[in-house]
């Protein structure tokens, strides 16, 4: 009962402050408050929630079987929005504030919300090395579920509550993509229902235009169901070696030498300055040397950022093996390094001892609670950007990125993008290696203006025939858009299956320019 008056006091205590400062300037600035009183409590009970129901589900084996009822459920849905007459496009019920994408899509109120329940991994075949899953699911879940079992998926982006229909319909990136390309180049098939309520499948060999249309596509071409993808053997430990390099010029040709070498598992790198770096490269073991073993991913430990910054502020390289599921999520409590900015003491040591198994706070709530003052100072004074060019500009990009935006640090992870069919491959015939900058946090470029400076990097990417992630805010306009992508194989399909009155086109859904 002490604890239970204690929190009642503590509660007490806060409303007394808020109340004479107004709840509006508290939010925006004094957000850790909130955050830190009410967003972490009720994230702890949010996973709570989701790790009870993936245990019943593991126990029972109920909700997979129903995967087949689920299914037909949403093709009723879409049947009678065209019995009604079709007169609005469609999309998915999920709430916006559930996804993960900093973005506010305002085109939920308007449009037909079909409801998609469906959150299970249905089956895992070894013997095809598949797992296939529902869309829902996301990359903690997956990761759980398949480390026991002795198996992993090849690319395992970041963040834990990053979904497989987002990773599909969107795209996903890991340290290990210079291997196994994008998130979508490890599916081997989905399964969706089309506008006209069809179930169909699609695959490499099976419906393969549809197959290459869908990654990037935003939903705009049917509602997934099902995908499968591809699983390798899983192992212990990742022995990662972490080596600062200085000059940007010397940072560019260490990061594109070891992004070429198949023998490194893991590539990434983490820029601090436009002259300093830590490239680190990690190779999959079941050996450690115990006295080397970093449980990075514990509550207590320092945010991955901060830790690497230690061998750059030392200047000296070093070996250290992380258990596997703590790498996967190296960037999950820190979101990547956005938190600092919402907890400035958030890696201090007491927080991280007392407070630190409640980091993060969902995304999902963050954004919910964020108000529309918090959302306009975001979105003129904060980036959320990932840009993917050739490793070729990487030194020219990565100027770019410090004369437009000055944001730091910046995140370097590289990866093959094959010349497959689709919105997004390589100018020339061949695979070409590209590298995802990602820019997140508060620019110092004093003359920085959310529009013209984003504008600007755009036109950059497009001319050394790079692309933006679509998670993120978009300026560009509709021309613009359709000659970063390659839009030919998508328009086709949409007139073919019908499309253009059932679902908007993916730049109406995606661009500020193009969004009401």
């Amino acid at each position: 009962m002490s604890a239970v008056w204690s929190l009642g006091a503590g509660l007490l205590l806060l409303l007394l402050w808020v109340r004479p400062r107004g709840l509006e300037a508290v939010l925006v600035h004094h957000r850790w408050v909130f955050v830190c009183f009410f967003l972490m409590p009720l994230s702890i009970l949010f996973d709570v929630y989701y790790q009870l129901r993936a245990w019943a589900v593991r126990r029972l084996h109920s909700a997979p079987r129903l995967h087949g009822q689920r299914v037909r459920h949403i093709q009723e849905q879409v049947r009678e929005w065209k019995d009604e007459g079709g007169k609005r496009y469609m999309c998915t019920g999920r709430p916006g504030w559930l996804t993960v994408s900093l973005r506010v899509g305002k085109y939920k109120k308007t449009h037909k919300n079909i409801m998609i329940n469906l959150m299970d991994v249905l089956e895992v075949d070894t013997e095809r090395q598949v797992v296939r899953v529902e869309p829902l699911v996301t990359m903690g879940q997956l990761t759980a579920h398949l480390n026991p079992m002795g198996w992993t998926i090849p690319v395992v982006p970041e963040l834990d509550d990053l979904t497989v229909g987002g990773l599909i319909m969107g795209t996903g990136i890991e340290s290990s993509s210079h291997i196994y390309g994008l998130f979508q180049h490890t599916c081997v098939a989905y399964e969706l229902i089309l506008a006209d309520g069809s179930l169909v499948r699609c695959s490499p060999t099976e419906n393969s235009d549809l197959f290459y249309a869908v990654p990037w596509s935003c939903g705009t071409l049917g509602f997934l169901v099902a995908a499968e993808i591809k699983m390798i053997p899983a192992k212990k430990y990742i022995r990662l070696h972490y080596k600062p390099v200085r000059g940007l010029q010397s940072i560019c040709e260490k990061f594109a030498k070891e992004s070429k070498k198949k023998e490194n598992s893991f590539v990434e790198g983490l820029v601090y300055s436009l002259e300093e770096a830590v490239i680190m490269t990690g190779v999959l073991t079941d050996e450690a040397e115990p006295s080397k073993i970093n449980r990075i991913g514990n509550y207590y430990k320092p945010w991955f950022f901060k830790h690497v910054e230690k061998y750059l502020k030392a200047d000296k390289t070093g070996v250290e093996y992380i258990p596997s599921r703590h790498y996967y999520h190296r960037h999950t409590r820190s979101i990547f390094w956005e938190l600092q900015d919402i907890i400035p003491f958030g890696n201090n040591p007491v927080f991280r001892y007392l407070f630190g198994w409640m980091v993060p706070p969902k995304i999902s709530l963050l954004k919910l609670t964020q108000g529309e003052a918090i959302r306009k100072l975001y979105e003129q004074h904060h980036v959320v950007q990932d840009m993917l060019v050739p490793v070729k500009s990487l030194e020219k990009s990565i100027q770019t990125f410090h004369d437009d935006l000055n944001v730091y640090p910046l995140w370097l992870c590289p990866f093959i993008l094959p010349n497959n069919p689709g919105m997004v491959h390589p100018k020339g015939d061949e695979t070409e290696l590209y590298v995802d900058i990602g820019a997140y946090g508060e620019p110092k470029r004093k003359q920085f203006e959310a529009r013209a400076s984003m504008r600007q990097m755009e036109k950059y990417v497009r001319s050394v025939h790079g692309f933006q992630m679509l998670y993120a805010d978009c300026y560009m306009t509709r021309e613009e858009f359709w000659d970063m992508f390659d839009g030919s194989l998508y328009h086709k399909l949409r007139e073919q299956m019908n499309c253009k009155d059932a679902f908007p086109e993916v730049y109406d859904k995606i661009c500020k320019a193009a969004r009401h």
